[in-house]
């Protein structure tokens, strides 16, 4: 089994970061260097996690070999006489040496050391140079990739110059002690400890946060009237978000529009405004088209290269923040509408679980496997108790995290409750007791540190979201964050199970990932100081996420949190349900007219061409008010001879929408609405 383990770790490790990417990243409108970096970023970092189990039972293996050679056990044959104690000479002790199991998991000598080596620095290379050059590359608005470029250097100028100042003064600090010798190695060490210092410092942050928002996450979500109420608020702040990211998008729109109009085909600057027309939707790039030719020749200002690269950026800010409201907006709403069915479901005397909307839930999952009574006794019986309980459990692994990362650095005794299991099964050698011990501590750190990192969000600038609307700036952002906090995150587990000398100061061998970091006594205030006290700041950021000051703190400022006492937060929840209501109204609504017409496509799907137009009148009749969307989507089949008919109708349908008491409002999206009174009459002629 030597090297099998170490094999299958790293293909499932690869499939688990091309599930995320896919997830969060889109594989096919992304710039591929913007996906293979994103992807070698959280790859290399989910490998660090996955394989350092291996690395501990490996190295626990060489320990018990290096001391069966050097204090093998002493035993001596049992032997019952009466005879003096010269006879019992006779007998000597006889030193048998200990018998160590080799893991199943064994990773033969040689192996280890390379790949750390490999995968940490690749990581650094990414996180520290070409992660921020790739993020300035990506946001930039230039229309060549020089320009891009250029672009990329001058924003990352300040940012690389930071790095160099700080490797600067560690190295003057260096080189005041006379004592010490810079060889290739000790600056290796400054660099590794310089930035496993920043890790540290964001990780006990995010830690801190992480470990009590997770286990009180879970038990408030066991209850169905505190999620509901949480959606609501969610959904009130969400459509302000989108009604501002649809104003943006319609300003953005105009100045293209202006842009579009003022150069003509014929100027050197035609081609940099084609370019930004193909990141325009297709429904506004058709506009443009038609308010061209109908366009009476007035000439505007002609921008110039730079503000044409304003604009750019703009645009492909403007489009993608759209984008991403409109999904989160609709995975909202279905949100919401679920948590509905099941407050009307609990009181359901059949035990079936009854979906408001007959859309939802297709396929054979839940045709076969998860059917309405199973989905009704998940939802109303079994799913308060399992979440409850995994609260709890969460709850206790988060108490025994705050306690060893307050205790860790005390070896006699040994107070770190990780460091007593591993020792404890170190003693039996029960390797796979060990393996799973620190899987499910790493990936539990892990959990509380990368869910922080997911539902962070900096100002609308820097955020991941799912169903691949997260933008390139903010996955490689991710990318960062993720190869700057696992190293230290390893390392300071290590430092819980009394696996690091450097903290635990004893004599037994490393780890291969603690040898690659070189010694840390070079620098004893980071290694006797900060790496040992700084992690005990976990107890006070526990303390204050427990009592959500950081969410009151921001309330305050102005960046609105649900907080259960504060009168804001019921007008933003009563906001929010009412929004909902109108959805659910508009949605049934569309339904109840697809069912009508499929209704009628089958009633009058057998007759001719008179039929079918029939059918369509019918169909436009019954929804004159709806959406001018639902409208458009009425399609229906007409012969050569009536389709000029059809165009004409639809070009008047184009103007027409719910809000007819507003002539001059602006429709959703940016384009106007007609100021022609309506034809109640259009369709008499057909």
């Amino acid at each position: 089994m030597s090297g099998a383990a170490l094999a299958v770790v790293v293909v499932v490790v690869f499939l688990l970061a091309l599930y995320l990417l896919q997830r969060y990243g889109d594989l096919r409108g992304q710039q591929r260097m913007v996906l293979l970096g994103t992807l070698l970023s959280w790859y290399l970092c989910f490998l660090i996690v996955f394989i350092l189990p291996l690395d501990v039972s490996t190295t626990i293996y060489k320990q018990c070999v290096l001391d069966n050679e050097h204090h093998p056990t002493s035993l001596a044959p049992a032997r019952h006489t009466n005879k003096t104690g010269a006879s019992s000479s006779l007998y000597p002790t006889v030193s048998v040496p200990k018998v160590c199991e080799e893991p199943w998991s064994y990773i033969p000598d040689g192996v280890l050391p390379v790949l750390w080596r490999v995968v940490y620095w690749t990581s650094q290379f990414l996180t520290w140079l070409l992660l921020p050059f790739m993020q300035s590359y990506a946001r930039s608005g230039a229309f060549s990739r020089v320009g891009k470029i250029k672009t990329a250097l001058i924003e990352n100028a300040i940012y690389y110059g930071t790095y160099l100042l700080i490797f600067i003064s560690l190295l003057i600090y260096v080189a005041a002690h006379p004592q010490w010798q810079l060889t290739w190695t000790e600056l290796q060490t400054i660099g590794i400890t310089a930035a496993n210092t920043w890790g540290l410092f964001l990780l006990v942050l995010l830690l801190g946060y992480g470990l009590v928002e997770i286990p009180r996450s879970y038990w408030l979500s066991s209850c169905h009237g505190y999620l509901l109420t949480k959606t609501y608020f969610k959904a009130a702040k969400m459509a302000t978000e989108k009604a501002e990211a649809e104003e943006n998008l319609a300003d953005v729109m105009e100045e293209v529009a202006a842009v579009h109009e003022s150069v003509r085909y014929n100027h050197s600057l035609r081609k940099c405004v084609d370019t930004i027309l193909t990141k325009c939707p297709t429904e506004y790039q058709n506009q443009m088209g038609s308010d061209v030719e109908s366009s009476c020749g007035e000439q505007n200002v002609i921008p110039t290269k730079r503000s044409l690269v304003n604009l750019h950026k703009k645009v492909i800010s403007a489009v993608q923040r759209h984008g991403q409201t409109q999904v989160q907006w609709w995975i909202l709403l279905d949100q919401a509408f679920h948590l509905e069915d099941v407050a009307k479901s609990q009181s359901s005397p059949t035990r079936l679980f009854v979906h408001s909307s007959s859309s939802q839930y297709h396929g054979w999952i839940h045709s076969c496997i998860y059917t309405p009574t199973v989905e009704w006794y998940w939802e109303c019986m079994f799913r308060r108790g399992f979440y409850r309980l995994l609260a709890v459990l969460l709850g206790l692994l988060s108490a025994v995290v705050v306690w060893s990362e307050c205790t860790f650095f005390s070896t006699h005794p040994v107070l770190s409750l990780f460091a007593v299991f591993i020792q404890m099964a170190e003693k039996q050698y029960n390797y796979i007791c060990i393996e799973m011990a620190c899987f499910v501590s790493i990936l539990f750190l892990c959990v509380c540190v990368y869910s922080t990192v997911f539902r962070i969000r900096v100002f609308n600038y820097y955020y991941l979201v799912p169903h691949h609307q997260t933008d390139a700036y903010s996955l490689q952002f991710s990318g960062m964050l993720f190869c700057r906090l696992t190293p230290p995150l390893c390392l300071n587990f290590l430092g819980l199970i009394h696996m690091d000398s450097a903290i635990s100061h004893q004599d037994r061998i490393q780890t291969s990932y603690t040898s690659i970091m070189g010694s840390m006594h070079l620098l004893s205030f980071i290694s006797d100081g900060f790496y040992i006290y700084y992690p005990m700041l976990i107890l006070l950021l526990c303390f204050a996420t427990s009592y959500n000051l950081g969410s009151r703190c921001l309330n305050i400022v102005g960046f609105h949190q649900y907080i259960t006492d504060d009168d804001l937060t019921s007008d933003l929840v009563d906001e929010g349900k009412e929004l909902i209501r109108r959805e659910r109204r508009k949605r049934q609504k569309t339904e109840d007219a697809e069912n009508r017409r499929w209704a009628l496509r089958e009633r009058y799907g057998a007759q001719g061409t008179g039929g079918r137009t029939r059918v369509g009148y019918t169909e436009l009749k019954d929804n004159q008010n709806s959406p001018v969307t639902e409208i458009r989507r009425t399609g229906f089949t007409v012969t050569r001879r009536d389709r000029d008919t059809e165009e004409q109708q639809t070009a008047l349908l184009q103007d027409d929408s719910s809000d007819e008491g507003s002539p001059n409002k602006r429709h959703t999206g940016g384009r106007y609405l007609s100021l022609s009174p309506s034809q109640t009459g259009i369709f008499d002629d057909v």
